[in-house]
């Protein structure tokens, strides 16, 4: 074979032999765009910036974006160490630290642009505050889970502190973003039970809905349901346990995951969620379950997410996608230390990430979750976690993988 012919021959070879590596990579493009995708974050561990006044924060257990995509924090300050508060001692031991006020709020950039909270004139504070939620005409909405009068300590398994007796935390407040007082719904151990109209006991997590100016609280540690308010004048509406049942109080056996569904809700009730096409979504955390319902109570569908979860359960609190059609579920899973995403059509999982750990993006009893109007995530974490994290939003991706894992920024 001459050169020429030689050199035409491997010109040819070469060229099919990329034509079909061609074909090969567009077939697997194609395979992977028709394929399940899902939305994809980074950490960013830059977010929020330190804060003043040598503050630190306890056990965060609430967070929410308002309509200005500030975020919306709540702590506890009794969760704190001794040696957490050397500031605050008398006389000062310390030059570091102090409690920083129960609420702050956040701007885009992590920037503390505001911050109150804690007993006052008019209202019962929370023993143990727990949720938060700014409604859509910037009202704060505020819960608890303490049984006693006084902050305490989180104990080690926060789904004990349902329990009988008179508890303090039977009510729900209402504030301005300032921080003054406009309602309360509830006196402090009052609370009859889970079809008692006028008090609620222990609750976890409220929201409004903007369409009908109701308030649906998330009712809680203590009752085993959701209940509904006026939002203005705090009337009661309607409640419902598990499966649009009348709620019962009745002791329940320890969740074994081989049982049949429990008919009763478990405590605690921990959060309540609202899509735009009217289905609500409910944490039935320790029952390791979502509950969809009509806003009337009609009981929809459920899905368990990591059903052997024992002790604290696996559904602590839901976000939903910011795409007009809120195509997917964020599902904040504080026993298994990670976020699952969920298709909310057909609540089937896609994939999910984080892992156990302190570094950013790893977590420690992850317990709430939020998404601003661009479609960034939220976390707080409870117990030891203390903290709140961004993951920003980079879109839509294959799902290739079905945990994530860490998801680390990426060098760009």
């Amino acid at each position: 074979m001459t050169r020429q012919r030689l050199a035409v021959f491997t010109f040819f070879a070469v060229s099919a032999g990329l034509a079909v590596t061609t074909a090969m990579l567009e077939k697997r493009a194609a395979a992977a765009a028709s394929g399940p995708q899902a939305p994809r974050f980074e950490v960013d561990p830059l977010w929020p910036k330190p804060l003043p006044n040598h503050w630190v924060i306890g056990s965060v257990i609430g967070v929410t974006a308002d309509s200005n995509d500030h975020i919306w924090m709540i702590h506890r300050a009794g969760s704190l160490e001794a040696k957490e508060q050397y500031l605050t001692m008398k006389p000062v031991a310390a030059d570091c630290c102090a409690a920083a006020p129960p609420v702050l709020e956040f701007d885009e950039e992590g920037n503390l642009i505001g911050h109150w909270g804690g007993p006052g004139p008019g209202y019962d504070w929370p023993a143990s505050n727990h949720g938060i939620d700014v409604d859509y005409k910037g009202n704060v909405w505020i819960g608890g889970n303490g049984r006693g009068n006084q902050p305490a300590a989180m104990p080690a398994d926060e789904s004990k502190m349902g329990a009988v007796g008179p508890v303090h935390d039977s009510m729900v407040l209402k504030f301005t973003q300032t921080g003054k007082f406009l309602m309360q719904i509830g006196k402090p151990n009052e609370s009859k039970g889970s079809n008692d109209t006028s008090n609620l006991r222990l609750p976890a997590k409220t929201l409004v809905d903007p369409k009908t100016n109701e308030l649906y609280v998330a009712d809680g540690y203590g009752n085993r349901r959701v209940i509904v308010f006026d939002a203005d004048t705090g009337k009661y509406k309607r409640y419902w346990g598990a499966y649009g049942h009348r709620p019962d109080d009745t002791p329940m056996p320890p969740y074994n995951p081989s049982d049949p569904p429990a008919q009763q809700f478990r405590n605690p009730v921990h959060c309540v969620v609202l899509a735009n096409d009217g289905n609500l979504y409910v944490c039935d955390r320790t029952n390791d379950r979502i509950q969809v319902f009509k806003t009337d109570g009609t009981f929809v569908k459920e899905k368990f997410i990591e059903k052997n979860t024992l002790g604290d359960g696996s559904v602590f609190d839901i976000a939903l996608s910011k795409d007009p059609q809120q195509k997917y579920i964020y599902v904040a899973d504080g026993s298994n230390m990670k976020i699952h995403i969920l298709d909310r059509n057909t609540l089937e999982e896609l994939t999910s990430f984080g892992d156990g750990g302190r570094q950013p993006g790893e977590f420690y009893a992850v317990h709430s979750i939020a998404t601003d109007s661009k479609g960034n995530i939220f976390t707080t974490e409870t117990y030891r976690g203390q903290r709140i994290q961004k993951f920003v939003y980079r879109g839509l991706a294959p799902v290739t993988k079905k945990d994530e894992g860490v998801v680390w920024p990426s060098r760009r």
